[in-house]
């Protein structure tokens, strides 16, 4: 375990040292871009920057476009496989990974050994911050196909010194059965996955709480920042519980701190916040994302999709990165609409997690007679289910404003994932 959990000194300098750090970082890679990278060489052309003349500072950072994932789509589409956005001969790129694909079309992600080694110390950042180190023995609860997952968590494991251990192609009641036996002391997963193999874990007669583990580092959703959710998760796993964020496209952007509080890497990014239906600077909105070490197949101001709420405080545990507050509180896309109202699945697990003993949910959306309708269907006892779900379908009215019809569904009827799960249904289209 290392003794110190900050793996840079910019996450305690002040703010005007590390933007000046920002700033030496970016200009190079900005030089690198407009001398050989086809993405970009177009699209600051059609922005009219030509060279780093006007880059002098952060502040002119909104002087670039952004880029969209839309955009980064048509151009695979447009050129295929990869795409243009490709800074280097295509023979210096040594991984290809991709997105998940549950939004539509999977992106294609190339790396050199340079950018990969990179991600590698972006998970560095995530694993020590959580006291992970030499002497740890992580369990990927992950299959390792193309979808990019915990791949780079694997590489952080390898940086400080930890014993990895792949749950590979096992089925869930062999992960289980390998990592107690294994005696890992960290586990690595989404959380609905790792809640999947607590329930799998009761049903077989396993005590969780009496192994090895001390750690969970999970990712993909935003359970681990949901206070609910995070609660149960140390509940039956007996382990305290690190959320971390991150995307293909972008890298492992943020990790938790002992004190539970999400941290963006701002040492190897640059991050802004900006109005989700605009472009104006925010506390609450849209995170916007530059990367500063992936120069091999890099984003400048790339619209993520997730909305946040900034703070930027020197946390408890010494770190003066920014804060995200609640973790990701949701993503543009996943939001629903319902009469008006809008809402984020995570509001609602916050809900179903108050609550021992459930299984899955799905969320179902609909319309009837030109009026939207929601129905949450919920694995539970039958013997509890009358009650439960009528005070569960009370809670949601009173924080969310939403009539809700909760419906009972027979435990273990619900999909389960083992990566992002997709808890919405939405039948209006």
């Amino acid at each position: 375990m290392s003794s110190n959990p900050l793996c840079s000194p910019l996450a305690t300098a002040s703010p005007a040292e590390r933007e000046a750090q920002q700033l030496a970082r970016l200009r190079p890679m900005m030089a690198q871009l407009l001398q050989s990278n086809p993405f970009y060489q177009a699209k600051l052309a059609e922005a009219g920057i030509a060279s780093l003349e006007g880059l002098t500072s952060l502040a002119s950072l909104c002087e670039l476009p952004f880029t969209t994932k839309e955009e980064i789509v048509a151009d695979q589409m447009g050129h295929p496989p990869f795409g243009s956005n490709l800074t280097f001969p295509l023979e210096q790129y040594s991984k290809v990974h991709q997105t998940s694909g549950t939004m539509g079309l999977p992106l294609r992600w190339l790396d050199t050994a340079d950018s990969w080694a990179w991600w590698g110390e972006c998970w560095k950042q995530v694993f020590r911050a959580a006291g992970i180190g030499a002497g740890d023995r992580i369990f990927f609860a992950f299959s390792f196909g193309p979808f990019i997952g915990f791949w780079s968590g694997w590489e952080g494991a390898e940086q400080v010194g930890a014993l990895a251990i792949s749950g590979g192609s096992y089925a869930s009641l062999q992960r289980l059965h390998l990592l107690l036996e294994l005696q890992a002391t960290v586990l690595v997963g989404t959380p609905s996955y790792l809640l999947h193999l607590a329930e799998m874990a009761r049903r077989e007669g396993l005590d969780l709480r009496q192994g090895h583990l001390r750690a969970l580092v999970v990712a993909g959703e935003p359970g681990g920042s949901i206070p609910n959710t995070r609660a149960q998760l140390e509940s039956v796993w007996g382990a305290k519980v690190y959320d971390h964020a991150g995307s293909t496209e972008v890298g492992a952007f943020a990790f938790s701190c002992e004190f539970q509080q999400l941290h963006l890497n701002e040492a190897e990014f640059i991050a802004e916040v900006l109005l989700s239906d605009g472009d104006e600077p925010a506390e609450q909105g849209e995170l916007v994302l530059t990367n500063l070490g992936r120069v091999g197949s890099p984003l400048l101001r790339y619209r993520t999709g997730d909305l946040v709420h900034l703070v930027r405080a020197t946390c408890r545990c010494g770190c003066a990165y920014a804060r995200l507050a609640g973790g990701i509180l949701g993503r543009a896309d996943d939001m629903i609409i319902v009469r008006g109202i809008n809402v984020f699945p995570s509001a609602i697990e916050n809900i179903v997690r108050e609550h021992t003993g459930l299984g899955e949910f799905l969320i179902e959306v609909s319309r009837r007679d030109e009026i939207d309708t929601l129905r949450l269907l919920l694995e539970m006892d039958e013997d509890s289910s009358a009650r439960l779900a009528f005070d569960i379908s009370r809670t949601i009215g009173a924080q969310l404003m939403l009539n809700v019809s909760v419906i009972p569904v027979t435990p273990g009827s619900l999909p389960r994932w083992e990566t992002k799960a997709r808890r919405v249904r939405d039948l209006r289209e």
